[in-house]
């Protein structure tokens, strides 16, 4: 019996080394990925800490204002890839990380919900003093701008939303199940062990599900800034923006007869991660006066069709003055 409980107690002690040995294998090459994504994408812009998040931004051009917020996993890459020189030619416009995503961080490690990142967001308008600016989002950064819109209505112009997530829904998109699948209690211990080697042996699956029926742009992980998406403290945030956005869109929705800022909404036809029946044409519907327009594509269209939503972006602006 006194061997069998040594050998259990060795076999037990060898198994713990083995996976502690294991997760720091895995933490030891998440890090080097992160390192050569920040090699790759390095920051564009400056800083700026508002309570609540230290935020990374790029400002460029003069005249009327525009702050662009982007989606889920996103980086404002994904605007600078195509739309930032074209309305910057009339427009001053800035484009933000969110807090945890890119190179921007929420203070003390938090994980601020849908409604917190409008907060921060506010913060930053009054903090750069920008006047009264057309409001941007794509995505889940849609969901962020309609948050800002309904709590600080003073401070927006107005809202072009492209592809935004609006309403609530049951069904997880097919290319963040892995996302939905992280417990929000091991959230950071799994985006620093399992979520990179993950989110690089699925990588291309994965962007061709977020970019489909079109291609991804080869330059995308550069240019577009999607390398970043893979550093564990990205995938930690993107898994808690999704949680976030599951509990609170219920109750967002629910405010919108009452918005009362100017709202255009494009969406691409075949969007396979949010309907544009549901996110779209419900939602023009409940909120007063909005606008919706259709366009072939999928959900990256600001990548994709960047002369239809830039076009979009700058009729918004000119109308809603």
């Amino acid at each position: 019996m006194q061997n069998g409980a040594r050998w259990t107690l060795g076999t037990l002690l060898g198994s713990a080394a083995l996976t502690a040995a294991g997760g720091l294998g895995l933490s030891y090459y998440s890090d080097r990925v992160a390192r050569e994504a920040e090699r790759l994408v390095p920051q564009d812009g400056r800083h700026l800490h508002v309570e609540g998040a230290r935020l990374h931004y790029v400002e460029q051009g003069s005249g009327p204002a525009i702050v662009m917020i982007h989606g889920l996993s996103g980086q404002l890459r994904n605007f600078s890839y195509a739309m930032l020189e074209p309305l910057a030619a009339d427009h001053r416009v800035i484009l933000v990380d969110r807090p945890g995503s890119g190179y921007s961080t929420a203070d003390d490690d938090g994980e601020p919900g849908i409604a917190e990142q409008a907060a921060i967001i506010a913060r930053f308008i009054e903090t750069l003093g920008i006047e009264r600016p057309l409001i941007v989002g794509h995505s889940l950064g849609g969901a962020v701008a309609l948050a800002l819109a309904l709590e600080r209505p003073e401070l927006v112009r107005g809202l072009a939303l492209i592809a935004p997530l609006t309403q609530p829904q049951d069904t997880v998109p097919e290319a963040f199940k892995g996302l939905a699948a992280i417990p929000p209690s091991m959230r950071r211990l799994m985006a620093q062990t399992l979520g990179t080697p993950m989110s690089r042996l699925t990588a291309e699956r994965t962007l061709q599900a977020v970019f489909a029926p079109e291609v991804p742009p080869a330059d995308f992980a550069t240019r577009g800034g999607g390398a970043l998406a893979q550093r564990p403290a990205n995938i930690a945030a993107a898994a808690a923006d999704f949680t976030a956005a599951h509990l609170e869109m219920a109750a967002i929705a629910a405010r919108y007869p009452t918005l009362a800022v100017p709202t255009a909404i494009l969406f691409g036809r075949d969007d396979p991660i949010l309907a544009a029946t549901l996110h779209g044409n419900v939602t023009a519907e409940a909120i007063p006066g909005a606008q919706i327009t259709v366009i072939d594509g999928g959900h990256m269209i600001p990548i994709t069709a960047p002369a239809i939503t830039t076009d979009f972006v700058a009729s918004a602006s000119t109308r809603f003055a």
